[in-house]
């Protein structure tokens, strides 16, 4: 792509794959019967929100899940296992290629993230990779449960075009949610709709490398 210096990844279904469809089974299963309007790719439950601004603890984002199937006896395990059931993992060369393109780019991870989902992707990380987050992959990692703020806020695209001094007109962002690729195009920032059958070495292939 000409022009482009920067580029910013989200990490769910462009790095990370995910399966939003299996949450709301989950959720289902533990007792929750709109389970794909309560939670979903494009709308959520405001809880989701809060949690991923790092607006609430893990243990209150819990007592929520316990309020809402009416069941206060659900324990920790059973609910955390059920919120990362949707997390499946990297593709092999993911990693690989996030390195080579952060020899020519200047690259950045924004990921809307929580507790929770943290703590499960940085144990499997380590236990898979051998890896101790993804900071050796890129110039720098925001995540919104750290920072306070989550896509597509604009503030959260400000901060972080602020703080690295980079010039949207020349900053990519990828991400496979269409309402936070609204937040950065607000901005003036290059946008990408990742979304099967496409992948992230396809697209880097044709268009990066």
């Amino acid at each position: 792509m000409q022009n482009i210096k920067n580029i910013i990844f989200d990490y769910g279904n462009v790095i990370f794959s995910i399966d939003f469809t299996l949450a709301q089974k989950a959720f289902s299963e533990l007792g929750i019967s709109n389970s794909n309007q309560f939670f979903g790719h494009l709308q959520q439950d405001a809880i989701f929100d809060a949690f991923d601004r790092g607006e609430i603890t893990a243990a209150q984002f819990r007592d929520r899940l316990r309020e809402v199937t009416g069941n206060k006896n659900l324990t920790d395990q059973q609910i955390d296992d059920a919120w990362n059931s949707m997390l499946l993992g990297i593709a092999e060369g993911n990693h690989e290629l996030l390195l080579k393109l952060k020899s020519k780019y200047r690259t950045f991870l924004m990921s809307n993230i929580n507790d929770i989902h943290y703590s499960h992707i940085m144990n499997y990380l380590r236990r898979e990779f051998n890896f101790e987050g993804n900071d050796h992959l890129f110039e720098k990692v925001y995540y919104s449960h750290l920072v306070g703020k989550r896509k597509p806020d604009t503030a959260f695209f400000q901060q972080l075009l602020d703080e690295n001094n980079l010039n949207p007109a020349e900053t990519l962002f990828i991400d496979d949610s269409p309402q936070h690729l609204e937040g950065a195009k607000k901005l003036g920032i290059r946008a990408y709709l990742m979304k099967a059958p496409d992948t992230l070495q396809k697209f880097a292939q044709e268009n990066l490398l």
